[in-house]
């Protein structure tokens, strides 16, 4: 049977983009101070959630919402399960966007949005592949979950309670990272770094010091407020400084007040050489001046081990393993102030090779000299399908039909509900050319690259579940 399956996904353009501006209209960033038994990771998830489930029930499949933290759109029958794993949530917005997050736009052939590339579009492009499959009443000998998550930006708890209740795909995808495919992932653990709030024995006084929105993005903006004696002089440094960086900054004095605002750039925490890191910048030219105790401590192990060193040497903790690559960490979220003392979230992606107990032994023996504590946070695995799986195969071999380039295997620093099955991968949507916007200010994707996705998506779905008979 020969589909033309570009023509199918064009004739339904409209309504997929209809579907995609109300999903992308919903402030889906996860707000504990928010949440509740009934929303357990905040209304926001909780509502694009039900969104999409009922968009499913629109269509005919059947739903299921799991406890307001998960739920699926099924299609279907088999002994075996396929699924498609999506999420709604989105990170923190952020500054300097050119138009609201949550008013959706295209512009120049492209639609910009939070949660437009990750992973609202690239989820509405695969529910639309199985949708298309549906409506052309194709013969298949499996089921299909297509299964959406709340909370894959923060902790994962939507997945584990879904796992927990319904039963495991056989096997599976995620559309949440990109082509041809990605069937390795670095193991991804997040340590806790706590100090003492003590400020006192320094020409100085840190009032605060905060910087970040979540642990998995490359912090943009940086804020320190201070008492100095000394704050003209000091202005004037800072100003040198940033001409000298790629940052830019702002300096208030009010009294002896000071406050140093920085931006840099944000970027996905899984490669934190692909942004500019606010807080670190901050940090390292604050060291040039005299902090006290605790204070002195937080500053100066971010500006001599954290600064501008994603691979960790200076933490001794660099480690390259030939098929999964480089560790990398992303100092993620700072905070800092003397009644509730500091914190430093890092955010390490590491290849297979070295062992979460490696990691946390090099920084303790590394950190000693600050008066630091340390606590793990996130912690999983390394994870890895070999290449020859027939999964693996199948979706490497529709990839080359659409596009004429050949589908090579690839492993990546961040962590998707791929990895959630021991036959899972990420599958798209990004291209190989496609720009990388993701937990970045003006996120946006290609509306070619949405179409394109979805057009291998209905493929691929239909390659892996058709019936021979």
């Amino acid at each position: 049977m020969s589909i033309d399956w570009k023509k199918e996904v064009e004739s339904r353009k409209d309504d997929l983009f209809a579907d995609l501006f109300t999903l992308l209209k919903i402030d889906s960033v996860r707000d504990d101070s928010k949440a509740s038994e009934d929303a357990p990771v905040g209304p926001g998830p909780k509502e694009a959630l039900l969104k999409f489930l009922e968009i499913g029930a629109r269509d005919g499949f059947v739903t299921k919402n799991v406890g307001n933290l998960a739920g699926h759109i099924e299609y279907g029958a088999g002994d075996e399960t396929l699924g498609v794993f999506a999420h709604v949530d989105v990170v923190p917005v952020g500054s300097g966007w050119t138009n609201p997050p949550f008013e959706p736009v295209i512009k120049d052939g492209r639609l910009y949005a939070r949660g437009s590339s990750d992973d609202k579009g690239p989820g509405m492009a695969g529910y639309y592949a199985l949708k298309i499959i549906k409506e052309l009443g194709l013969p298949v000998s499996k089921r299909v979950r297509f299964i959406i998550g709340t909370d894959e930006e923060s902790g994962w708890k939507c997945m584990d309670h879904y796992l927990a209740v319904e039963e495991t795909p056989d096997f599976g995808f995620s559309p949440d990272a990109e082509f041809p495919i990605i069937n390795g992932e670095k193991g991804i653990l997040t340590v806790q770094l706590s100090f003492g709030g003590n400020t006192e024995g320094g020409a100085n006084e840190l009032i605060s010091f905060n910087s970040g929105l979540r642990e998995n993005m490359v912090p943009q903006d940086a804020k320190a407020i201070f008492i100095s004696e000394d704050a003209t002089k000091i202005e004037k440094d800072f100003f040198d400084f940033v001409e000298q960086n790629p940052i830019t900054g702002t300096f208030h004095i009010e009294g002896n007040q000071v406050t140093i605002e920085v931006v840099g750039k944000g970027a996905h925490g899984m490669e934190p050489k692909a942004g500019i890191n606010a807080a670190t910048y901050l940090a390292t030219f604050l060291t040039n001046y005299s902090f006290g105790s605790d204070a002195k401590h937080y500053l100066a192990l971010t500006a001599e081990y954290l600064h501008d060193d994603s691979r960790a040497t200076k933490l001794g903790l660099n480690y390259v393993d030939a098929v999964m690559g480089d560790l990398t960490v992303n100092p993620g979220v700072f905070h800092f102030t003397a009644k509730e003392g500091g914190s430093i979230a890092l955010n390490f992606r590491f290849p297979q090779g070295i062992t979460i107990e490696e990691i946390e032994a090099g920084l303790a023996s590394k950190l000693t000299d600050f008066g630091v504590t340390l606590s793990r946070g996130k912690a999983q695995t390394p994870h890895y399908v070999p290449a020859d799986d027939p999964l693996v195969q199948t979706l490497l071999d529709v990839y080359e039909k659409h596009t004429g380039e050949k589908g090579v295997e690839k492993t990546i620093g961040g962590g998707t509900y791929g990895r959630l099955l021991k036959r899972g991968v990420a599958y798209g949507a990004m291209f190989p050319n496609s720009i990388d916007t993701m937990h970045q200010t003006d996120e946006f994707m290609a509306i070619d690259d949405i179409i394109n996705a979805t057009v291998i998506y209905a493929d691929a779905i239909y390659q892996l579940i058709k019936s021979e008979d």
